[in-house]
């Protein structure tokens, strides 16, 4: 199994998912003295903290809510003699933003990057039958050579602190779930669909990536449990005549199970829901099974009271209640991919979603929600000497992004950065090379854009050419000409939209942030910003 095969966590007869969830003994390296003193193979101390949930708002202390470093994290993990004869790994959902795993006082893995999972492969090193001690160090630093984007400073008191180049908190720490997973020697790693949809026919070509020299087979079932359909093979067409489409906001899934075989036994078998529904773009039109869609909803973040970024199932529910009520049928995840969950209540709910790589913070700016509105910080922030260790943690994080969300139906299109600087000559090669990426990586070839703020207009943006739709953040009204201004805010916000026209561009235009900020109970007449 690939580090990077990032199939959701599943029980079957041949393989275990078991969720760690819980309290873990925590410890913040204030002194940045942890693995001198070995603290990978047991942290002192009987401090706990729950995973998953971010850190900085579980305390009252001022100096722990804006710790900049490494943190420590452990618990005792039993794995089950039963495990032993496959392979083992520890798979954690996020670790933010970078992390380095401990069983047993041995290093088993590292990771960069703060949003998406990764494996720490556990089979030589586990006890089995027995208790393991399973540490890991997280780190939390900002820096131009990862996204997000921002820098870490030293404060004359000796403390250090992330400055952000963007406006969300930088909460860090474990804020996903973490399994103890065992998988067969020989196994199903990966899955990739494509949907061809005309009327009520569908055709689902397939590849299953797993052990070679065996035999494959899938099984496609109803939401009654009846057989669809089925198929043999590592890759083939699965063919329909009477489908239940995926549609918007009237979701109907499938389950696809897989056997993987030899001779007449049973190796590995893994199943997962899908949604046969088609996305493509014609002119101005988002089409999904070949009808117009428009998109009503939210740039929301992935963060609550007291956990963070920690995932909530309540939270998660209430989010999608509240979205509905109001009329929604779709969200982009700024600025980061979400947790698994929320895909999978997508999916359920017949949801869009525009999923966004954590690409946020390419303007040099601690203030770029201001700053962007008037060009400043626009100072070829993709030719530093940081830029080639930027681009390459910029494509690990989407082609983990793809490989874990590519067969979510919910997941129609890929944003592939958010408010970056695009005006100089410098943004073209990486951009490009970024789209390109997004293109060979999904199987399903879905529209690319990047979300741009006011400076990247209609005649300063050098890359827009690259998108398959057009993502506006616009603040008219607000950062720009806010108040009494408004007036001249309408006129300019007009203006843009004139030349935007006058490129006759012939692509969907989506408004992925606009509006002004609200106070709650704050009123008064007459009006004032």
């Amino acid at each position: 199994m690939a580090e990077h095969s990032l199939l959701y966590p599943i029980n079957a007869p041949e393989r275990t998912s078991i969720k760690l969830d819980g309290m873990w003994r925590f410890r913040i390296d204030w002194d940045s003295c942890g693995e001198k003193e070995g603290w990978q193979s047991g942290i002192p101390g009987h401090e706990m903290i729950p995973v998953p949930s971010s850190f900085q708002d579980l305390y009252t202390d001022k100096d722990t809510r804006e710790f900049t470093g490494d943190v420590w994290y452990g618990t005792e993990v039993f794995i089950p003699a039963t495990m032993k004869g496959s392979r083992v790994f520890i798979r954690f959902g996020a670790a933010t933003h970078r992390a380095e795993v401990f069983l047993n006082g041995e290093k088993v893995g590292e990771h960069e990057g703060g949003f998406l999972p990764f494996l720490a492969d556990i089979t030589e090193k586990a006890a089995y039958g027995c208790s393991n001690n399973l540490v890991v160090k997280v780190n939390n630093d900002l820096n131009e050579a990862n996204i997000p984007c921002g820098c870490t400073i030293t404060l004359r008191n000796g403390r250090r602190m992330a400055k952000p180049y963007f406006d969300f908190y930088n909460y860090s720490g474990l804020q996903r779930s973490v399994y103890l997973m065992s998988v067969p020697e020989r196994s199903i790693d990966d899955i990739d669909l494509v949907y061809h949809v005309s009327g009520t026919h569908a055709d689902i070509d397939y590849s299953v990536k797993a052990a070679g020299g065996l035999s494959v087979h899938l099984d496609l079932v109803d939401e009654d449990g009846a057989k669809a359909a089925e198929a043999d093979g590592y890759e083939g067409t699965i063919s329909l005549d009477d489908a239940h489409l995926w549609q918007v906001r009237n979701a109907y899934l499938y389950t696809l199970c897989i056997t993987l075989s030899d001779g007449g036994t049973i190796l590995d078998r893994y199943s997962m829901e899908i949604g046969i529904r088609e996305v493509r773009i014609s002119g101005t039109d988002f089409l999904i099974n070949g009808r117009p869609v428009y998109f009503r909803g939210f740039g929301k973040h992935e963060d609550s009271d007291i956990i963070g970024r920690g995932f909530s199932a309540g939270v998660m529910k209430r989010d999608f209640e509240l979205m509905e009520w109001i009329g929604a049928n779709s969200f982009r995840t700024s600025h980061y991919p979400y947790d698994e969950e929320m895909y999978r209540m997508a999916d359920r709910e017949g949801f869009l979603v525009i999923d966004e790589v954590p690409a946020v913070g390419c303007f040099r700016s601690t203030s770029n929600f201001l700053d962007a509105g008037t060009g400043k910080g626009a100072s070829a922030f993709f030719a530093k000497e940081t830029t080639p260790q930027l681009l390459k943690a910029h494509l690990n994080a989407l082609d983990e992004m793809i490989t874990r969300d590519k067969n979510h139906p919910s997941v129609v299109a890929w944003s592939l950065l958010n408010e970056p600087e695009s005006r100089d000559e410098s943004s073209v090669p990486y951009f490009t090379e970024v789209f390109s990426k997004a293109l060979e990586l999904d199987p399903q070839k879905r529209p690319r854009s990047f979300a741009m703020e006011v400076s990247s207009g209609p005649d300063t943006c050098r890359c827009h050419h690259l998108c398959d739709f057009i993502e506006l953040n616009r603040y008219y009204g607000w950062y720009i000409k806010g108040g009494y201004e408004i007036s001249d805010a309408e006129e300019l916000f007009r203006n843009e939209m004139d030349k935007w026209e006058a490129k006759n561009l012939e692509k969907p235009f989506i408004f992925t942030e606009y509006g002004g900020d609200t106070l709650a109970s704050e009123h008064k007449l007459p009006s004032v910003m």
